[in-house]
């Protein structure tokens, strides 16, 4: 029951296809403030779904042009569930594919040399600065036997941790259906062009090219559970194009729908990409060396209910962001920030095996995400088969 990975790519390129006759013309003259596309309609929806640095970042770029409706542009309800199960109808027929998965199918990209600052407008011109983010010594951070979870909820320390010496109900089973299906809320994030410590502000780093995205990022992901033997969906569906407003909706009903069709699946990873910025406007980008190699700092999200969710079950997905930022720390020191362990719900109510995962920022590399990536998705099925009945 593995995909193909070279039918994966293609479903992956036909995903982009659908979508490129309006994007090509549209994405190259998106203006400073996340673009016309996207939309000054879609940030107060993006700030309420963005996690920590998202939220920060869109505050400031769009702190007088908030506004709740949808954009024009945005494809009706019909449209996306149409898509959404044609891609599940594709994948399906994916997992019956007896082709093994290829160590050399998927390679890391390599970062282009940087144009010099001075092809960039005055105007457009920004700094990029790298950061290691780590655990501080405020009382916000629970340590783990590896990494940290930085609670920001009402519960005490010693709630959470209480909570976290139960034992992990998760647990993976020997068959051949599908455990693990990875999603893109926000599948059009994608990342600096340059490896270098300034950009261009104008850039909206957002792709509709599956190559150049988190969708990516979801590749190698998959890849490496291939490789371990567990049986993984990769749904390729852009939530958010053309409409950024609705993407976590339209990302719901995506997950019900595999659901639905395959009750084995246990853990939904929803990929994204962070984008932070300090106060002084400067892109931060997380990095750590991981193997001698720059790579993207990854962040897990597991959320918590502050009674108005209905997420009744979310201890679950914290023990089990708790197991895999332990794994992948002991695994890969310095890959991970601390969990982000806070009140959001980011469809984290739809199994007992959710986590929102973030792989570096806007100030990243494609490169050095897809290292970030590889990393976790090998921690991600160490953690899994550790947990096999």
């Amino acid at each position: 029951m593995k995909r193909s990975n070279k039918f994966r790519r293609l479903l992956g390129w036909a995903a982009a296809v659908g979508v490129l006759t309006g994007s090509l013309a549209a994405f190259p003259a998106l203006p400073t403030a996340l673009g016309g596309l996207l939309g000054k309609a879609a940030a107060a929806s993006a700030m309420l779904q963005m996690p920590e640095g998202g939220i920060s970042y869109l505050q400031q770029r769009f702190q007088d042009d908030l506004v709740q409706d949808e954009p024009a542009n945005a494809a009706p309800q019909s449209q996306v569930q149409q898509a959404s199960s044609s891609a599940a109808e594709q994948s399906s027929q994916a997992q019956t594919s007896s082709e093994p998965a290829s160590e050399s199918a998927i390679s890391i990209p390599q970062t282009p040399e940087s144009p010099s600052v001075e092809t960039i407008a005055p105007e457009n011109r920004g700094t990029i600065t790298e950061q290691t983010y780590t655990a501080d010594q405020s009382s916000l951070y629970i340590p783990l036997s590896a990494g940290y979870i930085k609670n920001s909820t009402d519960l005490s320390n010693q709630q959470v941790s209480s909570l976290l010496a139960q034992p992990l109900a998760l647990q993976l089973e020997q068959t051949d259906q599908p455990q693990v299906l990875i999603v893109h809320t926000h599948a059009t994030e994608s990342f600096e062009p340059f490896d270098r410590d300034f950009c261009d502000t104008s850039y909206t780093w957002r792709s509709t090219d599956n190559s150049q995205n988190v969708v990516f990022l979801g590749d190698l992901i998959a890849q490496q559970l291939e490789q371990a033997g567990i049986a993984v969906i990769h749904d390729t569906t852009q939530h958010d194009y053309p409409s950024y407003n609705g993407s976590y909706e339209r990302s719901a009903e995506t997950i019900r729908q595999w659901l639905e069709q395959y009750p084995s699946i246990k853990v939904v990873l929803d990929v994204h990409r962070d984008a932070i910025e300090n106060p002084a406007g400067n892109l931060i980008k997380p990095v750590a060396v991981i193997n001698g190699e720059k790579t993207a700092q990854v962040m897990i999200i597991a959320g918590c209910d502050d009674g108005t969710m209905n997420m009744p079950n979310w201890s679950e997905n914290l023990r089990w962001a708790a197991a895999l930022q332990s794994t992948a720390e002991s695994m890969f020191p310095g890959l991970t920030r601390p969990v982000f362990f806070c009140y959001r719900k980011y469809n984290m109510d739809l199994t007992t095996g959710s986590l929102l995962i973030e792989f570096g920022s806007h100030g990243n590399t494609l490169e050095e995400a897809s290292r970030a990536a590889v990393c976790m998705g090998q921690a991600i099925a160490q953690t899994l088969l550790g947990t096999l009945s």
